[in-house]
């Protein structure tokens, strides 16, 4: 009687967890999904098939070495903060550089190349192939990020940092990264030229950079005005550990919006 007791709890377990097993299996082999992670997994195949991903990669964290030496450990207040070496305004400027070369080719260079009307033409919805190329560059994006942890952990082992202001700065980069990314793809998608893209995406990004700058020198309803435009006005916040969920909602809205007009380019040159 033991023994059926068992048996029998050991089924209404498998059966409680038969329900989101079947579940995720349906999601992650139903259409859009399944096309969206193939497109996705091209172009990851692609960028490290080529030196560019190695290059972009050891670019970053060089970049983030020397100003994690300069601006961490050999300043007049060394702070166990990533402060140092992720929030200033030179590596922001690096970020749209980077963002910069890793989206030009996406929609540019398979344009160019006859292979995009091939995309097109293929039974995949435009969103699909948005997605897709966009969930490759966030992965370019953490993979570069993780190599930098590398930095915190010398923060931790050399130092007594709050783990919350990290946690938060590395939200804050990576919601402004995937930001300029979408930017990048959009720009991508509107051209056949990958200069073309990469000075478009660097124009765009810059302009929602400077305003910042403009929004200092002003006081009043303009100010605010360009304060919630700009991309800078709103990564502060998670510098000092602060998650403010209108920071957060403003950068997943940036996002979506530049997506949303990628499919939309998409569907023009439908039309073409």
């Amino acid at each position: 009687m033991a023994n059926f007791n068992n048996v029998s709890s050991t089924n209404t377990i498998k059966g409680w967890l038969s329900y989101p097993i079947g579940i995720l299996q349906l999601v992650a082999y139903s259409g859009p999904l399944r096309n969206t992670l193939a497109i996705a997994w091209k172009e990851i195949k692609s960028y490290f098939s080529s030196p560019m991903a190695y290059v972009v990669a050891a670019f970053f964290v060089t970049w983030c070495a020397i100003w994690f030496v300069r601006g961490t450990i050999d300043s007049t207040f060394p702070e166990a903060t990533i402060r140092g070496f992720l929030y200033f305004f030179l590596t922001w400027w690096i970020i749209i550089l980077i963002s910069s070369v890793l989206t030009m080719r996406l929609f540019a260079e398979e344009a160019k190349l006859g292979t995009l009307e091939l995309l097109l033409t293929a039974p995949v919805k435009d969103y699909e192939i948005v997605i897709g190329k966009f969930l490759s560059t966030l992965v370019m994006m953490l993979a570069s990020l993780a190599l930098t942890l590398y930095f915190v952990l010398l923060l931790f082992w050399f130092g007594d940092p709050d783990p919350g202001p990290i946690f938060s700065g590395y939200l804050g980069i990576i919601l402004l990264w995937s930001t300029i990314l979408a930017i990048g793809l959009f720009a991508s998608s509107l051209t056949n030229n990958q200069i073309v893209s990469f000075v478009v995406t660097t124009a765009i990004t810059g302009f929602f950079f400077i305003i910042d700058v403009a929004a200092g020198r002003l006081t009043g309803v303009a100010a605010d005005i360009l304060n919630n435009l700009s991309l800078l006005g709103h990564i502060d916040d998670f510098g000092r550990g602060v998650i403010d969920i209108s920071n957060v909602v403003y950068y997943i809205s940036f996002t979506v919006v530049f997506l949303f007009l990628t499919v939309i380019s998409l569907e023009m040159r439908r039309w073409r």
